[in-house]
């Protein structure tokens, strides 16, 4: 059974559409790569899951440990969120005046409990509370290597590093599933593989689903288990990274199709 299902997607933009029919399986544990020329729709799918978009049609099913089923699709953001689903962002959305261990601490919020008083005394429980979200947070951080930048604001990092904290942010939600949209863009080779080194990490050492989104084949084809082609808003190819490869509809998707010879 799939951890993550999308069955007949379809999202429309006036005029536009996005996505037309769109269907995957999300498999626990894998590390599943979307791509596509740009505008194919590949975002799109990862703003439905979250709750950023509301599908016109189609469904999004999340299965949870305890093997009950969650439909997404009728889901607020944060509860979303609170189901074990996080994300970054293709242009990062950090909260740049402030540090990153207070980042991180933000990515926690939704295993926080208690009200506006409990915060403001923090006595009793709501300490004890927020002394195991920093000793997680702090976890994280150690997992990144982003002990040195602790303290630093966000806004005075160097573009790699607030990419790496932006993950870190969506790890301290402690998630069943990580959807990366475009973690290497901008990055320049050195910055590629150490942040490819990290989510093949995420994935073999935390245990984490992730479904990335990235225009460097040679970075997807490189970690990936499974490729997902889009082209449009619908899926033109799927299968391993030397399948997809290989596959003429991704060629002519990426190249134009290639003039017959007699």
């Amino acid at each position: 059974m799939p951890i993550l299902e999308l069955r007949d997607l379809s999202l429309r933009f006036g005029g536009v559409t996005a996505l037309a029919g769109f269907g995957m399986e999300v498999h626990n544990g894998e590390l599943l790569a979307l791509i596509g020329p740009n505008g194919a729709g590949k975002t799109s799918v990862l703003n439905c899951v979250s709750g950023l978009y509301r599908a016109q049609e189609g469904t999004i099913t999340l299965t949870g440990p305890d093997g009950a089923s969650h439909a997404l699709h009728r889901l607020a953001p944060h509860r979303i969120a609170a189901l074990g689903v996080a994300r970054t962002f293709q242009n990062i959305e950090l909260f740049k005046h402030m540090t990153v261990l207070e980042n991180l601490m933000l990515g926690r919020h939704v295993h926080m409990r208690g009200g506006v008083l409990s915060g403001g005394l923090y006595l009793g429980r709501q300490r004890r509370a927020e002394i195991e979200h920093r000793r997680y947070v702090e976890e994280v951080i150690d997992f990144m290597n982003l002990e040195p930048l602790r303290s630093a604001e966000v806004g005075n990092l160097a573009y790699g590093n607030q990419r790496l904290v932006e993950m870190a942010r969506a790890l301290a939600l402690d998630p069943r599933i990580l959807l990366l949209d475009e973690p290497t863009a901008g990055m320049n080779a050195e910055e590629k593989e150490s942040m490819a080194r990290f989510i093949l990490d995420v994935q073999e050492e935390r245990g984490v689903t992730v479904v990335v989104i990235d225009h460097d084949i040679d970075v997807v084809m490189d970690i990936s288990d499974r490729v997902i082609v889009l082209d449009f808003g619908r899926k033109i190819a799927e299968g391993t990274p030397d399948e997809v490869r290989n596959d003429p509809a991704v060629i002519d998707a990426y190249l134009g199709r290639a003039r017959e010879t007699a």
